[in-house]
């Protein structure tokens, strides 16, 4: 498994929490400008309003304006082209989840549910880098091999605290001190993974713990995602429905 492989893993895990996934599951309403920063240092800009369970973003893709709802208490998702003044829907059946509907992370709630081939068993818990956290003992079938890791979720945050991996992969996060951004209280985080024969690679996260979630990301290379000009308070209710005008129209067919 490679370090990108690695990386995708611990991301289905749950453990990794991005800024543009994260802020789907804030208990605590707000909006922000999201700002994505490539290593050449080419920007791309974005919006995002979290009300109560429901979400809008606000982006421009190929020179085009977008504008993506997700209205989980309704069970439904738009799309809106506003140049156009079209969009397109989306209602999830009862028995389907909402896309981004991710949990709160928590050292309890089972990481391995859901992903295929993977399961876990709470082992206990244990102390890493001082911190309490609760060991969860992962199992792991492919191609006809069982293959058995570790993992270590902080009790506090529900973060993930280390991984250990059955080829010698391991990550750890640790936490290196408390900081403000932007007038806001967070938590500087480093996530240190590691392959043998590989260079470790790290990456800086900082955490709102009034937001639940990470609100800016420095990764390898110089790639930075993070929100900005951050405003808590109850969001209106038209800026998570369709306006008035707009046409409707069917989303693309895949090819058979």
């Amino acid at each position: 498994m490679s370090m990108h492989s690695l990386l995708r893993l611990l991301v289905a895990l749950g453990g990794l929490v991005s800024v543009t996934v994260a802020a789907q599951v804030s208990p605590v309403q707000f909006s922000a400008d999201m700002v994505n920063r490539a290593p050449d240092g080419q920007l791309s800009t974005g919006r995002l309003f979290v009300g109560d369970e429901r979400t809008r973003v606000e982006k421009t893709a190929q020179g085009r304006e977008l504008v993506h709802i997700v209205d989980r208490q309704r069970r439904a998702e738009w799309m809106l082209f506003p140049a156009e003044q079209t969009y397109m829907e989306r209602l999830a059946p009862p028995e389907a989840p909402m896309p981004q509907a991710l949990p709160a992370p928590s050292a309890e709630r089972n990481p391995c549910a859901g992903i295929p081939d993977l399961s876990c068993r709470r082992a206990g818990e244990e102390s890493v880098a001082g911190r309490a956290a609760v060991k969860w003992e992962m199992t792991m079938r492919r191609d006809g091999q069982t293959l058995s890791g570790a993992q270590w979720l902080d009790v506090e945050r529900g973060l993930p605290l280390k991984y250990a991996m059955p080829d010698g992969q391991r990550m750890e996060l640790r936490l290196v001190g408390n900081e403000r951004l932007e007038g806001r209280a967070v938590e500087k985080w480093e996530m240190t993974a590691s392959a043998p024969g590989q260079q470790a690679v790290s990456t800086f996260q900082w955490y709102d713990p009034e937001l639940k979630l990470l609100v800016r990301e420095e990764f390898p290379g110089g790639a930075v995602r993070e929100l900005t000009n951050i405003r808590v308070g109850a969001q209106p209710d038209e800026l998570f429905s369709v306006p008035a005008g707009y046409r409707r129209v069917e989303m693309p067919q895949p090819p058979r």
